[in-house]
Order: C-alpha cells, then structure tokens, then sequence
C-alpha cells in the first residue's frame, strides 16, 4: 500500500482549473482535517435550484493586487475553530485540485488567510491514501519558476496606461514600499524607485531640475509618493516642493509632511480646530517643570521627543520625581520635548485609522505587550482588526484634514472623555495593518492618485 505513495513535501504547489487560478502554494499539514483556501467578498447565490458561492482568491501572497473571482457550489457550513481560538462559520466546496501529475476532487474551506503565510492550507482528507509527507523537502511534485508564475498570472495584469510615478523613500526592500510598487504594476502604471538622498535639485528660473544620480534627468512623473523616513526630513520635503514647481502631483505635499513632523505646531493646530487631544503642556525653562507637570494632571504622565517616531523616544514617567528628573535631563542637553496627560483606561490600548483621500480605508487596534506602555507594531504591539465608532471615524478625518494628508496613519485613544487624537504620522506603514485587516491598502493609495489626476483606468 505505501509503495503506491507519492513523497510530498511540507510545501506544494496546487492548480485549480475549475476555479481559475492557474498555480497557488500551500501549507501541507496533516494536523488539519480540512483542505482551506484564501477567500474574501463571500456572497451566496441560488443557482439551478442548488446555493453557489461567489467569492475572490489571492493566490499570491507577496502579490495581494491580483484578485481571481471564482464561484463553486457549496455543500456545507462548518463551525471551525480558528489558532486564536475563536469558532467561526465557514463555507464549504468541493472542486477538482492538481498537484503534480495527480488530478483529484477535494473539499476546500474557504477563509480569510490574509495573516497567514500561505494562502492555502492543504489537509489531511486530500493527503489520505495518495500521499506520504516528508517535511524535510518542498515542492516535491510540481515547482514553478518565478517566470513562469509571472507568465500565468500575466492577464491578471493590466495593459501599460502611461501613468508614471515615482517613489520617493530611502529603503526598497521595505514592506510598504514593495506593496505600493506591486499594486502600482497591477493596475498598468510604471513605478520608478527613487531614493531622496540620491536625488539632486538644479535650481533655475528658466530650466529647474531634479536630477538622480548618475545625472539622470526626472521628468515625466505624473505623480510621486513620498515615504520620507524622519532623519531625511528637510531634504525630502525640499525635494517635494521641486517636483511639485515641476508641475507634478505629490500625494502629501511637503507642507503637510513638515506640519505632521512638528509634534508641537500640529497640537497647536489640532487645538486651534477643536480636535481633542490629552492635556499636552510645553516649556523652555526647567524652572516651570514642577507647574507643567501639574498643568497635565501630575504622574503617571508621557514625555514625548518633537520628533518621535514609531514609538521612539517616548518615556513614561511613573512618579512626579521621574518626570522632572527625565524633563530637566531633556532641557539641559537642550531637547524640545512635550509632557503629556497619561491615558490610564486605555489599558495600553490605542486605535490606527489609515486615511486615504479623506476615507478612512481600515482601522487596527494595537494592543501594548505586558509592561509596555507603547502601542507601536515597531515596539511589539499586536495588532487586530476593529470596528471604529462615528466619533472616531470622524475625528481621524478631521485630523487628516487638518493637516492636508491625503494619506494619514491618525492614532486614537479611547478615554473617559471620548475618543482623544494621539498623532498623525504622513508615512504610515502597512504591514501591520493590512495583515491585520486583510484590506489592499497600497491599491487604494494608487487608487486615490488615479481620481485625483482624473485618471480613467
């Protein structure tokens, strides 16, 4: 009986013609009972007297902008129970799978496997009596060649339009950066990477340039997005305001990205406009620290660098004596900090909204690790998906607003008063949050430059 068995890895690529997808990697566990497979967009539709679902596959995991409508008959509900150990519905189908040179019919639950690392998990019912798995090897019975997955999902590409765009950011190799490339390329424009501190600016009444380096003439950019990491600040927004001299469009302009830096002019103007904040205080002189301590409600309470990012340079003060002591220690090296009121109940809780083109696109909570105050992914805070209440949907536009970002990472915090606005970040990071959410943030990004340019894709 084994003898018949074929010897496949822990990793195998599958094709399901019936569905379309012409290849998709998954995960072979034989812990699992049930085969499943990435499906978002569900919807149920009678069909011939029997109930079909419709719904829409990613197969490729580094690439979420490809999307594969598939429909197949359902044959079930199932209440599985998911790795954090919540019970959930799932549909059911059954559709014919190829792997290798073995064609056979097996039953797919279909889920959300956007957090997961392979978008589909094959299980033990499709392995039993065919299979024998050794997880030592991958890709036993078939292994596609990145050119010829490329070459099978080439359709799913669309035709060039002409839209170029460049992106302005210093780390190509980032997350957020690859995403915003690959969903540029889905949808037919040309991406141009450019790192801000090889990009040069001749200055000129008459002939004005950016150059790269090499003395690479940029024109042509219909539009740029710029990503400035925080040390890079002055010179990309220098570089910002010569491509949009240059006639091009920024999708956040140096002005916004300048006032979203500035923690300080950007409390001041959430202020002005009646955006709520924690009781936020700021002095020069180490003789007002005792009254500034006082003025946001005493200790526990957050000291904050004007310049902080991702969670850095933030310090919690437990007790009166340790603000003053970190508070004068700041002044006397001559530091611009803010002190700011500490939000108890919010149990080292805080609320991501990502604004694009004045919508909020998705929403994550993050949840601080155990003795950890800050929320941040980059400090290990864990992220999930939520559902944001009117008030916080509206203060997260507001804030966004306020500060011109047609693209915002606003953070907000649940308190005794109300949602409060904690900052507006103008590069906000996506990994967290669009594995958190499962939303295609990078194809709403280029989404929102296509409307603003009135661009018909």
């Amino acid at each position: 009986m084994l003898d018949n068995l074929q010897i496949i890895g822990s990793e195998e690529w599958c094709v399901f013609n019936d569905l379309g997808i012409p290849a998709i990697k998954a995960r072979v566990d034989s812990g699992a009972k049930t085969s499943s497979i990435q499906a978002t967009n569900l919807k149920i539709v009678s069909k011939g007297g029997h109930e079909w679902v419709k719904f829409e596959v990613s197969p490729l995991q580094e690439n979420r902008s490809i999307g594969i409508e598939c429909q197949a008959r359902l044959v079930d509900r199932r209440m599985v129970k998911s790795s954090s150990g919540i019970s959930e519905e799932r549909l059911v189908i059954k559709t014919p799978v190829t792997i290798g040179d073995s064609t056979f019919e097996i039953e797919l639950t279909l889920a959300n496997r956007d957090t997961m690392e392979f978008r589909m998990l094959l299980g033990r019912e499709a392995l039993n009596d065919r299979f024998i798995v050794n997880p030592a090897l991958n890709y036993q019975l078939q292994n596609f060649e990145d050119a010829e997955v490329n070459k099978m999902y080439a359709p799913y590409f669309k035709e060039k339009t002409g839209l170029k765009i460049a992106l302005l950011a210093s780390n190509p190799s980032l997350y957020s950066n690859k995403r915003i490339v690959e969903a540029a390329e889905a949808r037919g424009h040309e991406i141009d990477f450019l790192n801000v501190e090889q990009a040069y600016m001749k200055l000129d009444a008459h002939s004005p340039e950016i150059r790269y380096r090499g003395g690479i003439i940029l024109k042509d950019y219909d539009a740029v997005i710029p990503r400035i990491k925080p040390s890079v600040t002055f010179y990309g927004c220098a570089l910002i305001r010569q491509f949009n001299n240059l006639g091009v469009y920024c999708q956040n302009s140096a002005e916004a990205i300048t006032q979203s830096r500035d923690k300080l002019f950007a409390s001041q103007l959430f202020s002005k406009n009646d955006i709520h904040i924690p009781i936020t205080g700021f002095a020069k002189s180490p003789m007002d620290t005792k009254d500034l301590i006082k003025m946001v409600n005493g200790a526990p309470l957050i000291i904050k660098l004007l310049e902080s990012t991702q969670g850095k340079g933030v310090v919690l003060a437990e007790t009166n004596k340790a603000a003053e002591s970190v508070i004068n220690a700041f002044k006397s090296v001559n530091t611009n900090i803010l002190v700011q009121e500490f939000i108890k109940e919010a149990n080292g809780q805080d609320i991501r909204c990502f604004v694009v083109n004045g919508r909020v696109v998705a929403s994550m909570q993050r949840q601080a690790q155990k003795g950890e105050f800050r929320a941040n992914i980059h400090q290990g805070g864990i992220a999930s998906i939520i559902k944001i209440t009117p008030d916080e949907k509206k203060l997260a536009l507001k804030a966004a607003k306020v500060l011109n970002l047609a693209v915002a990472g606003v953070d907000i915090i649940r308190s005794n008063k109300g949602p409060l606005l904690l900052e507006v970040n103008s590069s906000p990071g996506l990994e967290g949050i669009e594995n958190a959410t499962g939303k295609d943030i990078a194809n709403a990004m280029i989404m929102a430059i296509e409307k603003r340019l009135k661009f018909a894709n």
